[in-house]
């Protein structure tokens, strides 16, 4: 008998055709149902897919909607704003400036305010962390919560690093830790001593053997931060003291200048061409008069060595950054207390209120949602910069600042922030500025300048003198006069007995005879 096979050649008789085509059927029945099996498990799959992936999104959207972004504040000391080979300067070499500045936001008119005393870091660095005006600061930061405070409350760990210049209790008040810190003005960088934060206590850091240089020492605090686990949002705060003098660099930095290559300021001076009240303070006599164009050369030289020098360390804490988990929300920002003249205008020192010489500092904002390589001459004051990054970072402004934010300008460089600025120093100058004209006022010797910045950016040609601008040095005296009322600073224009404007060098700091 031949075996039977479901799928062999059966006889062609009608009951087995029956019973062929019932299993033929019952076959495409089976696959019929592994296949709708298959197509649901599919669509299962697919749809818990489906599922999971809006989950996910929500998860993102909610995380979103709580995110605070890290910052990363890099403070320089006396960085004159034109120094910067990445927004226009030549000669000098800052390879991470350059980075900073092409990866985000430049402002090409950030200012400082001024100063009621010489060491205007002081109140420079007061209004920065108060937020308030030269004429509502407390220089000791002691009148009310500074903006790393309100960073505090709002749950960001806040961390300082280096220069602090506006007293120990404010410092504590401020801060919750810290280290490298340097709690004075100025000295040699490579003995001056430095602390730590913490605990609410500070304490002495132990000095490296061989030495280290202070801008090293804070480079190393500030990447061992970056590199440490943080579990809530961080404001970092790394406060160096260059390119402040004594210019004193590592001997082995590569980087030098040549001073015979230096070009001198478009507005070099031997002596400034009247008393402007503050001839003979400290910073004025680093050079003897008439300050001659090889020393002031040499100055130079070494200051913009310090600069490349501070450049080096900037970038050992961008590269630690970009290698850390923060790298993708932290926000960066570089600027300085103030300018500072190395032979600009006959000028050594920052006690004036001409632009590169003291009042103009530099200030680049790069990080997530700010575009990159962009300039913007939309006007502001260092005191605006905190509550910028306060509403970005969803922090509430301290009780009494005054600073504007600057959203709509890092969303959109062409649009304005400040119309007008006025600015102090002592009772003995006042200056006032829109985008196109500056006033500056000598009330003592009874002097005034009126510069067309416009076409005169470097403040050579004065046209206060000329009748053609009587009218708008009137225009600009009574917006200066608005200005100050507004600003809470009563100090007068005009004094009674006016001194002689004329001045001469002191004859003990006078350069030797050739």
């Amino acid at each position: 008998m031949k075996p039977v096979h479901l799928y062999g050649q059966w006889p062609e008789n009608r009951a087995r055709r029956s019973a062929r085509k019932i299993l033929v059927y019952l076959k495409a029945q089976l696959e019929m149902n592994n296949m709708k099996q298959k197509l649901l498990q599919q669509s299962v799959f697919h749809w818990l897919l489906s599922a999971f992936s809006m989950l996910c999104a929500a998860t993102a959207l909610a995380a979103d909607a709580n995110h605070k972004m890290n910052v990363l504040f890099f403070f320089a000391d006396d960085q004159r704003a034109d120094t910067i080979a990445a927004l226009g300067n030549p000669i000098i070499v800052t390879p991470n400036l350059d980075k900073l500045a092409h990866s985000g936001l430049a402002f090409n008119r950030a200012y400082m305010q001024g100063g009621m005393n010489g060491a205007t870091c002081v109140p420079s660095r007061a209004m920065l962390m108060s937020g308030k005006n030269l004429f509502h600061i407390d220089e000791k930061l002691m009148g009310g919560e500074t903006w790393p405070a309100a960073f505090g409350r709002a749950g960001y760990r806040t961390f300082i690093i280096g220069k602090w210049h506006n007293g120990n209790a404010s410092l504590t008040n401020s801060f919750q830790n810290g280290e490298g810190i340097f709690l004075g003005g100025m000295g040699n960088p490579m003995q001056v001593p430095l602390w730590d934060f913490a605990g609410g206590k500070l304490s002495r850091e132990q000095r490296s053997t061989p030495p280290k240089h202070a801008c090293e020492r804070m480079a190393d605090a500030a990447i061992q931060f970056v590199n440490a686990p943080h579990d809530r949002p961080f404001f970092c705060y790394v406060a160096f003291d260059a390119p402040h003098d004594p210019h004193i660099v590592p001997k082995d930095f590569p980087i030098r200048y040549d001073p015979d290559k230096i070009p001198l300021p478009p507005n070099f001076l031997p002596v400034h061409p009247f008393d402007n009240g503050e001839m003979t303070i400290r910073d004025e006599v680093l050079l003897p008069w008439p300050r001659t164009p090889e020393a002031v050369r040499s100055m130079i030289a070494e200051y913009y060595r310090y600069i490349s020098y501070l450049d080096a360390q900037i970038g050992r804490v961008l590269d630690a950054l970009a290698a850390s988990p923060y790298a993708s929300n932290t926000l960066v920002v570089f600027s300085a207390d103030s300018g500072v003249a190395v032979g600009s205008h006959g000028l050594i020192g920052k006690q004036n209120l001409y632009e590169l010489d003291s009042v103009r500092v530099p200030l680049i904002i790069c990080g997530p949602g700010i575009a990159a390589n962009r300039r913007t001459d939309a006007m502001c004051y260092l005191f605006d910069v905190l509550p910028t990054l306060g509403k970005l970072c969803g922090v509430a402004a301290p009780v009494g600042s005054e600073g504007i934010d600057l959203g709509a300008t890092l969303r959109d460089a062409t649009a304005p922030a400040r119309k007008e600025m006025m600015f102090a120093y002592k009772d003995v100058q006042r200056a006032v500025l829109t985008e196109r004209w500056k006033l500056i006022r000598y009330p003592v010797v009874d002097r005034t300048q009126l510069f067309d910045l416009r076409i005169d950016p470097e403040e050579v040609n004065n046209l206060a003198g000329q009748p053609a601008y009587t009218a708008k040095v009137g225009e600009m005296t009574a917006l200066l006069e608005k200005e100050m009322k507004e600003s809470g600073d009563h100090a007068p224009l005009k004094v009674a007995n006016p001194k002689p404007a004329e001045w001469s060098p002191p004859k003990k700091h006078a350069a030797p005879a050739p």
